[in-house]
């Protein structure tokens, strides 16, 4: 399997990096190209609240296709020049592979169907839910749980599926716990040292999947990580300033999934991803205003300024006044990717990125550090890092760093409660050594059996 260390960022400056465009576009068989010029709708949806199971499984597979059916059907009207559907499977569609291999054949044929008759271009990522947790979960790389994840892998690739994608969770479970305690260190370990490691075992998997089935392995996010951090931040649960260290930590460990051979487009949840486009170029998902259907953030425009596919995050198949959700949300991205693209077509993007930049990053650190400047610096410092776990407290000092120098530039509001934090988080980082083994010791002796069980990640402090 690769194992890429990216030593040097993909751009020469920050400027260059706009949306649309990747260093490293993925060419698809259709002929669709992500970061190749054009950004791309990518509609993400999901079941109304039902019971799934082999008794309602027809009902399941029908909701799939009345959805399909009416994206591909407002795609067709609007003259879209190709857009993505994202499928993120349920539990019971993992726990069963075989249920997660029918959704895939159901949601497939209809855009073969439109493809044959229209000539319509899209593209299919499935996502498979990490289902490696629970009580009876016996360990993370073996059993019954992994085997599930990677079964269903296997399923939707034979299927059809042109993408293939996960929201991994390993570590999540002591992450959960630095968040909710603004525990610095603990998220640097969560991260840094588990969470890094299992994606890499992870997605050698899934890498070895994709070659096996003549598929794509796009990519990971820190949907169970960083965006709990940014909701928690959203209620003024946690500090803001906590919400964006995290986030660009979580950097290091999404781009873990392209050191191990995905390619991209990674995805949407993943707002992190402007690092991993500065520093690997790959294409990556976005979403922003138009994912307000799933939840609220402090980012609606700016992650939108370096995307190459634009996403709703994901919305029910629900009935509003304008039709079933899932085709409104079709129609409300391709308008927003039109608009991107025309901007493109008339040589005014870097303009319109400039807008979408300038319109959020003051008002919230969690969209300072989208800011293709702030993140471009950053990066070139994450580089620095021969590990993981180094690169994981650069991204915390640096980020620090920036957040400082922005509140002090006058570009970035921050109030006193969230400038006392800064400098307790920096005491905080200040404390972990710098051995990870060493660090490792200290930290397991705080880490309950049920949040973390070293046992069930094979991770031996000995070793490392």
């Amino acid at each position: 399997m690769a194992n890429i260390q990216f030593t040097e960022l993909a751009y020469n400056n920050a400027d260059e990096i706009i949306y649309g465009y990747a260093k490293k576009p993925v060419v698809c068989n259709n002929g669709m190209v992500i970061g190749g010029g054009t950004v791309y709708p990518e509609v993400n949806l999901t079941l109304p609240t039902m019971l799934i199971s082999e008794e309602t499984m027809p009902k399941v597979l029908a909701q799939y296709d009345e959805m399909i059916h009416g994206i591909c059907s407002k795609a067709h009207e609007l003259h879209s020049p190709g857009f993505i559907i994202e499928i993120e499977l349920l539990p019971p569609c993992t726990f069963n592979p075989q249920w997660g291999k029918d959704v895939t054949k159901v949601v497939k044929g209809v855009m073969d169907e439109y493809s044959t008759k229209f000539g319509q271009k899209s593209l299919l990522r499935m996502t498979v839910v990490d289902v490696r947790e629970g009580k009876t979960l016996a360990h993370m790389y073996k059993g019954e749980h992994w085997d599930n994840v990677i079964n269903t892998f296997k399923g939707c690739a034979e299927a059809g599926a042109d993408f293939l994608a996960i929201e991994s969770i390993g570590g999540k479970q002591l992450h959960d716990e630095a968040v909710m305690n603004c525990d610095l260190p603990k998220a640097v370990f969560s991260l840094g040292a588990i969470g890094c490691r299992d994606m890499g075992i992870l997605w050698d998997e899934i890498v070895k999947i994709s070659q096996e089935y003549n598929c794509i392995p796009s990519g990971d996010t820190a949907c169970g990580f960083a965006n709990t951090s940014m909701v928690m931040a959203h209620k003024n649960f946690i500090p803001k300033v906590f919400a964006a260290i995290d986030r660009v930590m979580c950097a290091v460990r999404t781009l873990v999934a392209v050191e191990r051979g995905a390619v991209g487009p990674d995805k949407d949840c993943g707002y992190e991803g402007v690092y991993l486009k500065a520093i690997s170029g790959t294409p990556i998902s976005m979403e922003g205003k138009t994912a307000a259907c799933a939840h609220s953030s402090c980012v609606g425009n700016i992650s939108a300024s370096v995307a190459d596919c634009w996403s709703n995050e994901s919305v029910e198949n629900i009935r509003l006044l304008g039709g079933m959700a899932p085709t409104v949300y079709i129609e409300q991205l391709i308008y927003d990717c039109r608009l991107m693209n025309g901007a493109t077509t008339r040589g005014s993007a870097k303009e319109i990125r400039d807008i979408l930049i300038e319109s959020d990053k003051m008002y919230d650190p969690q969209a300072y550090i989208l800011d293709p400047k702030v993140a471009f610096r950053i990066s070139g410092e994450i580089i620095k890092g021969k590990t993981h776990f180094e690169r994981t407290k650069i991204a915390a000092a640096a980020t620090i760093n920036e957040i400082r120098a922005g509140f002090k530039d006058g570009l970035l509001q921050l109030d006193a409660k969230e400038l006392k934090y800064l400098d307790i988080f920096e005491k905080q980082l200040k404390a972990i050594p710098d051995d990870e083994a060493e660090f490792a010791k200290q930290i397991l002796p705080m880490c309950t059996v049920d949040k973390f069980d070293p046992a069930k990640y094979d991770f031996n402090v000995a070793a490392k």
